[in-house]
């Protein structure tokens, strides 16, 4: 009972400090001597029941443990934000990785396929090149032979008339010939038939 007298008391004197202070407007600000006031609560503080201290103590605790716990979860709460952060930014990786896996791959199947057709186009030239290659040869070829038949016929054909000439010369040296002597009249005036070891066609 003693303690909350003194509690009162006390009250009493921060009231009278107040009172006593300097109003600059009243009822609303007050010009007071901050260390007196400040002696007088805890002056006030210290004379509260051992109840209410303990009372204080526990909430200020509770009020730490609150604070602590907030902080906790907050702590917890950063932590898994930022390992999923990290799991996204691991996963925007892997796909980025994915993705260019894949560019790469298409590029390299786009440039094969140009490899490709570009080879499919340098065989077909080759093999368009050869084949007309070799129908200049066969009809240079063919050309050729016909140029070498025709001279084997140009020079059968004046073989020929060389040999039909040299027929006719000697047919003309035997006529000649039997002109210069008598012939009897037992003998036939008929020229026997020549033949010629030669066939003229």
């Amino acid at each position: 009972m003693q303690q909350q007298n003194g509690v009162y008391d006390l009250l009493k004197m921060l009231e009278i400090a107040l009172e006593e202070g300097f109003p600059i407007i009243p009822r609303k600000y007050t010009v007071v001597k901050t260390k007196e006031i400040e002696a007088l609560i805890d002056r006030i503080y210290a004379s509260l029941p051992v109840e209410v201290q303990e009372a204080r103590a526990f909430l200020r605790r509770r009020e730490e443990l609150q604070i602590e716990a907030q902080q906790k979860a907050e702590k917890i709460i950063a932590d898994a934000q930022a390992e999923a952060d990290r799991k996204l930014s691991e996963a925007d990786f892997i796909k980025a990785l994915e993705r260019e896996g894949v560019r790469i791959r298409t590029q390299v199947q786009q440039e094969c396929e140009e490899i490709k057709r570009k080879a499919m186009e340098e065989a077909e030239g080759i093999r368009a090149q050869a084949t007309e290659d070799a129908l200049k040869t066969k009809e240079g070829a063919e050309l050729y032979a016909e140029q070498v038949l025709t001279n084997l016929e140009k020079n059968l054909t004046q073989q020929q008339q060389i040999v039909k000439n040299g027929q006719v010369y000697m047919e003309q040296l035997r006529a000649d010939s039997y002109g210069q002597y008598d012939i009897p009249t037992s003998y036939s005036t008929e020229r026997p038939q020549q033949t010629s070891d030669f066939v003229i066609k």
